[in-house]
């Protein structure tokens, strides 16, 4: 298949700006589309089809959520100025092929679709609840995967521990947070040991994302500080809806029974509780506290 790239005059740049015809080749071409622009503004003004939603305040996500299959990656927002910021970023992360959209979607004329889509980064239950520690908290990541909160939290200033048992995803977040000089520490832990240490009264926020293994919680209660926050989400045994993208665990002992998720989450307090579908897949999600500390204060601020 001939390469749209080739054609492409490169100018010395961690990242290459084109044309609307250049990027319409592009994509043609199989090129992966990361559009920065608000959740509205996709909406409303219409995307190119196919294209991944992360605005580009939520852009440290991109390199844990970007296909890792070598693709052209090209990043658009309405006008190229907040896409230049993204590409850059994207660059400097190391993804190889980064093209940035001259003029952006103004300018676009090429096939064009209205409507919705998921965030292609962070959970929302992650942004929504953020708040209730203070900026820069110690956090820990458990069951990190590829590190779509870590990057996002350490280039928030929060210092950042990500644990996972994927000793290659744990090597390549390790990698970008050295290359994007981040507080971010990255380290292989198997989470189903019966004797796994998170530590002791250590964290001020942990999250839990998309991973369950029911005796591991009397470990992540010990590594909360007094008044710490526990952000947890994961799936339960609720029908998915028809045509939902990808598979929850069919496991049993991979998804939540209904409630469940606020009964394993003694002694802490919860605070706050969810249920909804993420692509048409049931979860639960819990805010819970560590009892002993001062409680968050209304709008989220601790007290």
């Amino acid at each position: 298949m001939h390469d749209p790239t080739r054609t492409i005059d490169r100018a010395p740049s961690p990242y290459q700006n084109v044309s609307p015809q250049e990027a319409e080749g592009l994509v043609a071409g199989g090129a992966l589309v990361l559009d920065v622009r608000t959740p509205h503004e996709y909406e409303e003004l219409g995307h190119v089809p196919g294209a991944l939603l992360l605005p580009v305040e939520l852009v440290a996500s991109a390199p844990a959520v970007l296909p890792e299959d070598g693709r052209a990656v090209v990043v658009v927002c309405e006008h190229g100025v907040r896409s230049r910021q993204a590409a850059s970023f994207l660059a400097e992360a190391g993804t190889a092929r980064v093209f940035n959209l001259t003029g952006g979607m103004s300018r676009w004329t090429g096939a064009r679709e209205r409507g919705p889509a998921p965030l292609a980064g962070p959970s929302p239950w992650l942004l929504a609840n953020v708040p209730l520690v203070r900026g820069g908290a110690r956090t820990l990541d458990v069951a990190c995967g590829r590190g779509r909160h870590a990057l996002l939290l350490a280039s928030a200033g929060f210092a950042v521990r990500a644990v996972d048992r994927d000793a290659a995803r744990v090597a390549s977040l390790r990698t970008l947070g050295r290359r994007l000089r981040l507080p971010l520490d990255a380290e292989i832990v198997d989470l189903e040991r019966a004797d796994v240490d998170l530590g002791q009264d250590s964290w001020d926020l942990v999250l839990v994302f998309a991973f369950l293994h029911r005796p591991l919680f009397p470990a992540l209660v010990r590594a909360l500080v007094p008044g710490g926050i526990l952000l947890y989400e994961t799936f339960t045994s609720a029908p998915r809806d028809r045509g939902g993208e990808g598979l929850p665990p069919t496991s049993p002992d991979h998804l939540l029974d209904p409630g469940e998720l606020e009964r394993l989450m003694a002694p802490l307090e919860v605070v706050r509780r969810g249920e909804g579908r993420i692509d048409g897949r049931p979860v639960a999600s819990v805010a819970a506290q560590k009892p002993g500390g001062h409680g968050p204060a209304p709008g989220g601020r601790r007290r």
